[in-house]
């Protein structure tokens, strides 16, 4: 008997198609007032899910009793609570590598355009202000040969420091979990701790997970200690940094500028402080959004399903302990 895979999440024909070859699929749009009511629906018999952006919690993972696999397009698992996945023996996965260079590229294209006030002027030559040369008012800064500073060394924060030294003559400064010294030794990093880094950097990007000891991480006393000239770069997750406490800084000058990729609430309401300045540089969550990233995050997430529910340990496992709890089930 087929497998039953619950989709929350479309995915390109050949994929969808390939999965239709191997298991039962039910696709559920979860979008509007009833998407919620339209996913608990479909959960029960469900042995595999695969979406992402959706927080999964007991009352809808009670309702799939047979369930195996949840794996996430995505590489943030901040929505989902991995203990009690662990604890029922629910694999969880994601598509982490496949949007790394992506996402940097988003986090360059940010500290490029909050730099060069690239989305404020372009907005100013539309609105038919350019009538003459441009002065001081207008200038920005300069990105090449200053000094990046990167909160998480993980794979998109290597990428970022190698487009950092390699492509802008930055100096690189880096504070994680622990030092790398293999990259130190690539890029000219040097890894501190957090305080010295806001102390020193012009652009201060945080690409950390979310998680209890990174939610809140930039606050306000962190804010206080960037320099005033300095630019805040987030690709990470909104609730990383204290919003109330962000739009404060800017209202009062205390950083030049930010660039923002995520925020607490998705979609960013038109209401947010945030967008009444000028000086920051406002993108939906674009990160891994382009055609040839999202493909093949879709065809990860769907290698990572069909390994799971074939009973082979998946490449990008995120709960070891659900592997360790299933294995024998799976050899019985």
């Amino acid at each position: 008997m087929k497998k039953r895979i619950v989709l929350y999440k479309r995915l390109p024909e050949a994929l969808l198609a390939r999965l239709q070859q191997q298991a039962e699929v039910t696709w559920v749009d979860t979008t509007g007032t009833d998407g919620l009511a339209r996913l608990r629906d479909a959960l029960p018999g469900a042995h595999g899910l695969l979406g992402a952006s959706l927080r999964l919690d007991s009352s809808l993972l009670d309702l799939a009793p047979q369930l195996q696999v949840v794996s996430s397009v995505s590489v943030g698992v901040d929505n989902y609570d991995i203990a009690e996945l662990t604890r029922r023996g629910v694999m969880l996965t994601n598509t982490p590598d496949v949007l790394t260079e992506t996402t940097a590229d988003t986090g360059f294209a940010l500290i490029l355009a909050s730099a060069r006030r690239v989305v404020e002027l372009a907005g100013w030559v539309r609105d038919g202000h350019w009538q003459a040369n441009l002065g001081p008012a207008h200038f920005g800064t300069d990105v090449h040969g200053k000094t990046l500073g990167i909160v998480g060394m993980g794979r998109i924060g290597e990428a970022l420091a190698r487009r950092g030294a390699a492509g802008f003559g930055m100096r690189v400064l880096y504070h994680s979990s622990r030092p790398k010294p293999e990259v130190d030794a690539r890029y000219g990093a040097r890894y501190c701790d957090l305080d010295a880094l806001l102390r020193e950097a012009d652009f201060v990007c945080l690409t950390v997970p979310l998680s209890a000891s990174t939610e809140g991480l930039i606050g306000a006393r962190e804010l206080a200690l960037m320099k005033p000239e300095a630019i805040l770069i987030n690709i990470a997750r909104g609730r990383v940094v204290d919003e109330p406490a962000l739009i404060e800084a800017l209202r009062e000058k205390r950083i030049r500028a930010a660039g923002l990729d995520v925020f607490v609430q998705e979609p960013l309401s038109t209401a947010s402080p945030l967008l009444q300045f000028d000086n920051v540089v406002a993108t939906p969550h674009i990160g891994s959004a382009t055609h040839e990233t999202r493909e093949a995050m879709a065809r990860c997430a769907v290698e990572n399903l069909l390994s799971a529910l074939a009973g082979e340990r998946p490449m990008n496992l995120v709960n070891e302990g659900a592997w360790k709890a299933v294995t024998g089930a799976y050899k019985a």
